[in-house]
C-alpha cells in the first residue's frame, strides 16, 4: 500500500492509461480524482467507488484554465492535498505528411498535448509547494525522443512535455517536487488502434504487424507495465529521481528496428 491516504490527480482517466493508472492507484490505497472531459470516466470512478476505493470524477476540458483551477480546487477539497499527479490527457491527431496537417488539428493537438500539461503543472505545483512534497508524472511518449513520420504534430508536442518537464523539476526540486517524464512506445489501448486505423485508410497493409516488427520485444506493452512505471515514480522508492524520461516501449528507442534474434 505504497500511496496509502495519498491524493491522487489523474487527467485522461476515462480509458487508456490513465484509467489503469485509476485502478492501480486506488489497489495501493490511494484518494483518486480521476478528470476527463469524457463523461464515461464517471461510470468508470462509480464502478471503482463501488468496490470500496475513494475515487471521485471531476468533469473537465484540460485546455481551459477554468476547468484546471476546478479540478484541483475539488481535490483540495475532498483531500486538502495532492500528493500524485498524473499529468496525462492527450490526442493522436491525424496520421497524414506534415504538409497536409490541417492547421486546426495541429492547434488541438497542441492545446491538449502542451497546454493541458502546462496548466496541470502551473495549478498543482503550487499546492505541492506549500505542503513541502509532491510527485508530477508527465506523460509524453517515444515520439517525445525521436521522429515519427505521419505525426509531426503530435511528435511536436511530445518533445515540448519533455523540455517543461526537465524545466519544471530543476524549478521546484529544492521545494521537495519532483517532476518526470513518462515515454510509452506504443501499447495497447484506443490510441495505438486509431494509429493503426487511420494508416490502414490512407493504404498501408499490415499496419500492427509493422509496428510490432519494429519493436524488439515484438508486441505492445500493455497498460499494466505503464501503470507501474507511474506508481514507481510517485512512489517514496523514486524519492531521488526527478528530471527524467522514462521509456516503457519494449526496446523501440533503443534497437528501432527490432530484433533479428526471434
Amino acid at each position: 500500500m505504497r500511496f496509502d491516504n495519498k491524493a491522487v490527480i489523474i487527467t485522461g482517466a476515462a480509458n487508456g492509461l490513465g484509467l489503469d493508472a485509476a485502478h492501480g492507484f486506488a489497489r495501493e490505497g490511494a484518494r483518486v480524482l480521476m478528470v476527463d472531459r469524457d463523461p464515461r470516466g464517471a461510470d468508470a470512478a462509480a464502478a471503482l467507488a463501488a468496490q470500496g476505493y475513494d475515487v471521485r470524477f471531476r468533469a473537465a476540458d484540460v485546455t481551459q484554465d477554468a476547468d484546471v483551477r476546478g479540478y484541483v480546487a475539488a481535490a483540495m477539497q475532498a483531500w486538502g492535498r495532492v500528493d500524485c499527479f498524473f499529468n496525462n490527457a492527450g490526442i493522436e491527431g491525424h496520421v497524414r505528411p506534415l504538409i497536409e496537417q490541417e492547421e486546426a488539428m495541429f492547434d488541438a493537438v497542441i492545446a491538449v498535448n502542451v497546454k493541458g500539461v502546462f496548466l496541470g503543472m502551473k495549478h498543482v505545483l503550487p499546492v505541492m509547494l506549500a505542503q513541502g512534497g509532491g510527485a508530477v508524472v508527465n506523460t509524453a511518449s517515444t515520439a517525445a525522443l525521436v521522429g515519427s513520420a505521419g505525426l509531426g504534430p503530435y511528435v511536436a508536442s511530445k518533445h515540448a512535455v519533455l523540455g517543461m518537464t526537465k524545466t519544471a523539476a530543476g524549478e521546484v526540486a529544492r521545494g521537495g517536487v519532483r517532476v518526470n517524464a513518462l515515454c510509452p512506445g506504443p501499447t495497447d489501448t484506443r490510441m495505438i488502434h486509431s494509429l493503426e486505423d487511420q494508416a490502414a485508410a490512407r493504404g498501408a497493409n499490415d499496419v500492427a504487424e509493422r509496428y510490432k516488427a519494429a519493436i524488439p520485444m515484438g508486441r505492445y506493452c500493455t497498460p499494466a507495465e505503464v501503470t507501474a512505471m507511474v506508481l514507481f515514480l510517485c512512489s517514496d522508492e523514486a524519492s531521488g529521481i526527478t528530471g527524467g524520461q522514462f521509456q516503457v516501449d519494449g526496446g523501440r528507442t533503443a534497437c528501432p528496428g527490432g530484433s533479428a534474434w526471434r
